[in-house]
């Protein structure tokens, strides 16, 4: 058995470690528990073999001996801590038996997860196949599209050389007609030209003529203009004297007017005093103005 094997390499590694017996004792002591029920889950792993997704009770039974197993691999850890603090030495003999114990109990815990995950793991080679079929499938796919692709291309590129021979076929016939036109052309725009200094040439005397026309009207206007001008300053220096003629006739008059209307007033004034100074005679009853003395 493979505990058997285990157990000498524990009673090895106590006895090259030198510890005391009683100590090494209580060592092993401490790790008994987890050698036992490593032998014990060992001997149950070998009996457990799930070959159907139907062995839910013996998938249930690995899953609780692993479920044992990884608490006593927790245990065993936490004890290898625990004892190693007391010295160095028998650090090196719990290490070492802690190792030879994980080395013992990890592949059955492992076979034992195999045998709880039964379902998942088929499941799992299913779905690796299933991707493995897709991939497969897919590449297949791209192949015969690249294949595609390349006839495509090579189509292409044979299309492009023809369409690029009958283009420099286009070019030629393009550039010859081209060449016609622009002979033609030049042709035409020289007599344009021939014709365009021609009637630059008559539109500049008949534009000089106009112009030199332009100048005599303008000379004999601006001479029509002064004389009007002086004729205007005449005119307003005649009716300049004749405004200030009649404003003085008129000042004169209305000084006039307000001397008689003055006179006219104080003669009032005089007539209506006189009038206020007559007196009535009581005998005769007649009026009349007395004098200075009265009388």
């Amino acid at each position: 058995m493979e505990t058997e094997l285990v157990e000498n390499q524990l009673q090895v590694i106590v006895r090259e470690s030198q510890l005391e017996i009683t100590k090494a004792k209580y060592i092993l002591g401490k790790f008994q528990d987890y050698f036992d029920a490593a032998g014990e889950w060992e001997t149950k792993a070998k009996s457990l073999v799930v070959t159907s997704a139907s062995q839910t009770k013996e998938m249930e039974i690995a899953r609780t001996g692993r479920l044992v197993l990884r608490d006593k691999r927790i245990a065993i850890e936490n004890t290898r801590k625990d004892l190693k603090e007391d010295s160095l030495r028998e650090g090196k003999a719990i290490d070492g038996i802690a190792n030879v114990l994980k080395a013992l109990i990890v592949p059955i815990e492992e076979y034992l997860e195999k045998q709880e995950k039964f379902v998942e793991i088929q499941e799992e080679t299913k779905r690796e196949a299933k991707r493995l079929e897709i991939e497969a499938r897919i590449a297949e796919e791209e192949r015969i599209a690249a294949e595609k692709a390349a006839a495509e291309q090579e189509r292409l590129r044979q299309e492009n050389i023809r369409l690029a021979k009958e283009a420099e076929e286009r070019e030629r016939k393009m550039a010859a007609e081209r060449k016609a036109q622009e002979e033609l052309l030049a042709k035409e725009r020289a007599k344009a030209e021939a014709e365009k200094k021609a009637i630059e040439e008559k539109a500049r005397k008949e534009r000089e003529k106009a112009e030199l026309a332009a100048k005599i009207e303008r000379d004999k206007a601006t001479a029509e203009k002064k004389a009007q001008e002086a004729a205007l300053v005449k005119e307003r220096a005649k009716v300049e004297a004749e405004r200030k003629a009649a404003e003085e006739k008129a000042q004169r008059e209305r000084e006039k007017a307000r001397a008689k209307v003055e006179a006219e007033r104080k003669e009032k004034e005089r007539l209506e005093a006189l009038l206020k100074a007559q007196v009535t005679c009581p005998f005769c009853h007649k009026k009349f103005i007395p004098n200075k003395e009265g009388k």
